[in-house]
């Protein structure tokens, strides 16, 4: 059996192996923005599917229906809005009710890999969540990726990268704002036109982008993002006086 576009590989253990940008299902929207695959699919008959997995570590936004999917011993009927992570290369097999299934799919590529290994985050770990912060970071990513993008985009990068930070990162310590979260801010402030991405950002602070984008959303209220949209905001309404 083949995902609905056709392209699946098998591996030594016999499962099939989806790529990068492929899902079983409908697809009703995907589109590739700062090193992640974002897909909307909807399954509308009842089906059984294949076990599989996953060549890229994918978080998953689920909308509503009838899903239920075993990960191991692991064996979870989904809520509408629950949200769920999965590690690169993890069997697991699904099954569509009769409801059947909307869902959103952000798939992490090997360039957001690579930065989570160097801070020392474990994108090995399964997780699942109902309702909370992630969810709602997930939605926007929603939000935001249901027009066409550039293939980067900060809004997009910031808050891709407070999800990853989340699932495979340390709880932040500090207490206090770091002297560099006012040195992003003068230089959002001066910059905000521009385009601005996360590695500028983290160069500018002299910290890892991941931890760049929590500590700010922790001290400034908003994401990185946010903030910058509320400066061209009033920049349109007041271009004289832009500062937050």
């Amino acid at each position: 059996m083949r995902a609905d576009d056709g392209s699946i590989e098998a591996n030594a253990g016999g499962e099939e192996r989806l790529t990068g940008g492929k899902f079983y299902g409908s697809v009703l929207g995907k589109q590739a923005v700062s090193g992640a695959i974002f897909t909307e699919l909807s399954h509308s008959q009842p089906r059984k599917l294949p076990a599989h997995s996953h060549e890229l570590p994918f978080f998953c936004l689920f909308f509503g229906g009838d899903y239920r999917g075993k990960n191991g011993h692991r064996d979870v009927q989904f809520r509408p809005f629950s949200f769920s992570f999965r590690p690169a290369g993890v069997p697991h097999q699904d099954e569509i009710g009769p409801r059947g299934a909307r869902m959103f799919g952000i798939e992490v590529k090997r360039g957001w890999q690579r930065r989570m290994r160097d801070c020392s985050g474990d994108l090995g770990i399964a997780y699942d969540f109902e309702g909370g912060e992630l969810v709602w970071l997930a939605l926007k990513l929603y939000a935001e990726t249901g027009t066409r993008l550039d293939t980067r985009d900060l809004q997009v990068e910031s808050l891709v990268s407070e999800l990853l930070g989340a699932v495979a990162c340390k709880p932040e310590q500090c207490t206090m704002a770091p002297f560099w979260v006012r040195r992003i801010k003068e230089k959002l402030n001066v910059e905000f036109r521009d385009r601005i991405t996360m590695d500028d950002l983290a160069r500018e602070g002299g910290v890892h982008p991941v931890h760049l984008s929590r500590v700010f959303r922790r001290f400034a209220g908003m994401g990185i993002g946010e903030y910058v949209h509320r400066l061209r905001i009033r920049d349109t309404l007041s271009p004289t006086s832009v500062a937050i």
